[in-house]
């Protein structure tokens, strides 16, 4: 039985997937022209965000029994396609939902009190106490767009912090845990673009969400605001966030993730009020082990007739 990798998996993962049989792994695999052809003999397929599996690549693998997705989004996977292929799509449930949740902490921090710039400006002999007179984040406002997993766990770790938290996620319902323990306020969309000082994405990019902070919604929120996105580019106007940004509508953006990555003609990269990090929010040394090792694990209770716990459904 093969299983064929085609992006960066843990050590642990590979050992895990060793038991099935024959496993081939290239991390370079997904940009390679003759793709289907080499993956043709696989019972197992298991990517990252860059494989474009298609229904095509699908339909290339006659032996094809499970996808397994090294992470939560699913956007290079036509999900579709394999529901009705029947091949069954696993992925990496919650595995990584701590250490997008710190990523947005980091940010917040950094922007409160600019560590990073005191650095450099004490380094080249400085002593600016005034410039980085900085923030408290206690009593600020974060808002949340999309309330799942990480939302949650965000939530948790800022109240802790003695932040308001408020929140918009249509499909959340009233008694979920965000609400009842975690203390999110649920609010209309505009209200929360309104109040947040902070506002953190976490909804999945879809028609209902490209492009969801669009000019006119941009328009609604302070000037003095921050925007996070951990979650997928697309989901921002990149075009008028510059614009935002550029005339000091916002205060700034802490960008994990772009419309195209990597974002080498982006004006963004131009602005220096704006964080920017290579889509490695969930990219912890922990988060990759439990990602790598419970895709391998739901992907050979797949292969064997096991109930998986991390099913797309």
């Amino acid at each position: 039985m093969q299983v064929v990798v085609t992006e960066l998996i843990w050590p642990q993962g590979l050992d895990v997937l060793s038991q099935l049989g024959e496993v081939v792994y290239d991390p370079a695999l997904w940009k390679d022209p003759e793709l289907a052809n080499k993956i043709s003999g696989a019972a197992a397929l298991i990517v990252r965000n860059q494989t474009r599996v298609t229904r095509e690549l699908m339909q290339a693998c006659p032996n094809l029994k499970v996808i397994g997705r090294l992470g939560v989004g699913l956007d290079n996977i036509d999900v579709a396609a394999a529901k009705e292929l029947n091949i069954p799509v696993v992925f990496a449930k919650n595995a990584n939902a701590i250490s997008v949740a710190e990523y947005v902490l980091a940010a917040i921090f950094t922007f409160a009190r600019r560590l990073h710039l005191a650095t450099l400006d004490v380094k080249q002999g400085n002593w600016n106490r005034k410039l980085f007179t900085g923030d408290e984040i206690y009593g600020k406002t974060l808002g949340l767009l999309g309330i799942g997993e990480i939302g949650t766990r965000l939530a948790f770790r800022a109240r802790a912090l003695g932040m308001k938290v408020i929140g918009y996620d249509p499909y959340l319902a009233p008694y979920e845990l965000a609400i009842s323990d975690a203390g999110v306020q649920m609010a209309a969309l505009e209200e929360v673009l309104q109040q947040a000082d902070f506002l953190s994405l976490h909804v999945p990019l879809t028609p209902a969400t490209r492009n969801l902070l669009n000019r006119e919604r941009l328009q609604l929120m302070k000037p003095t605001a921050y925007i996070i996105n951990s979650a997928r580019g697309g989901i921002i106007d990149e075009d008028a966030l510059y614009e935002a940004l550029k005339n000091k509508r916002l205060a700034g953006a802490a960008l994990d993730v772009f419309a195209q990555e990597p974002p080498a003609a982006s004006p963004l990269l131009e602005l220096e009020n704006v964080l920017f990090s290579p889509h490695i929010a969930g990219l912890t040394e922990e988060a990759q082990v439990k990602t790598s090792v419970l895709v391998a694990e739901e992907v050979v209770k797949v292969l064997q007739g096991r109930p998986s716990c991390c099913l797309v459904r």
